[in-house]
């Protein structure tokens, strides 16, 4: 991979929802914004009571997945609200309406940059709004994952 001096432009990312068929085909909307990408380790602290060092150690604890939040304008289809309405009416396993999600960064020339792919997701949110009668907004749509882990891969072309 070429060394870059600038940063990639926010603005060229791809979003594929997938329980083993692909959703890409599904999704007629392009998502605005995705955030809250990311992941943590948490530490513990533990002494050992024989110990001479009157310290602790810390050391590595459970490791945790933020939940994403995906953004897109309403439009007329119903997509993101089945997601979630599928499992509320208990027509589909919460484990299995989405189990994988990857957003890909892409350069300006349309080539894949960084892949986040994010694992064991579960819809556990949608909301529509806010509905406002000034101004030009648009309609926004929401859906929330929760994500058991978070992988990011660099495309290495």
């Amino acid at each position: 991979m070429a060394k870059r001096d600038r940063p990639y432009m926010q603005f060229n990312f791809l979003v594929n929802l997938n329980n083993g068929v692909d959703y890409r085909n599904d999704i007629t909307a392009g998502f605005q914004e995705v955030s809250g990408i990311g992941l943590e380790v948490t530490t513990a602290e533990y002494r050992a009571g024989n110990e001479i060092d009157n310290r602790v150690r810390k050391i590595n604890g459970l490791n945790k997945s933020a939940d994403i939040t995906f953004k897109r304008g309403s439009i007329a289809t119903n997509d993101l609200y089945t997601l979630i309405d599928t499992v509320r009416n208990g027509v589909a396993d919460p484990n299995t309406v989405i189990t994988t999600a990857r957003v890909t960064l892409q350069s300006e020339a349309h080539a894949d940059v960084i892949t986040w792919t994010l694992k064991g997701a579960r819809v556990i949110k949608y909301t529509c709004g806010p509905f406002n009668a000034k101004g030009t907004d648009v309609l926004m749509e929401e859906m929330v994952l929760s994500v058991e882990r978070v992988e990011m891969e660099l495309d290495q072309s």
